[in-house]
């Protein structure tokens, strides 16, 4: 999972699911894919690299989740899903 190097640091995005974003994006970041492949992470995502671990693809579920709970006119007033 995402995390900050000293303490008191935030994200810049404060939007409802920039936490899972950035978690999303610092979990591809870190495969062998995106760094010894030098590929990009949506590439990575897409052709389903043997590199990228479980958990990236758990965090992208939930990130589409979210986007998907913003808009979606029931779940609005009960708030975005995440972790």
């Amino acid at each position: 999972m995402f995390g900050f190097q000293e303490e008191g640091e935030t994200l810049k995005d404060k939007s409802k699911c920039a936490h899972l974003r950035a978690s999303l994006k610092m979990c591809l970041l870190e495969t062998d894919c995106c760094k010894i492949q030098r590929r990009t992470p949506k590439d990575c995502l897409v052709s389903m690299d043997p590199s990228v671990p479980e958990e990236c693809y758990a965090i992208r579920q939930t990130f589409f989740e979210c986007k998907h709970s913003i808009i979606d006119g029931r779940r609005r007033f009960r708030g975005p899903k995440g972790y």
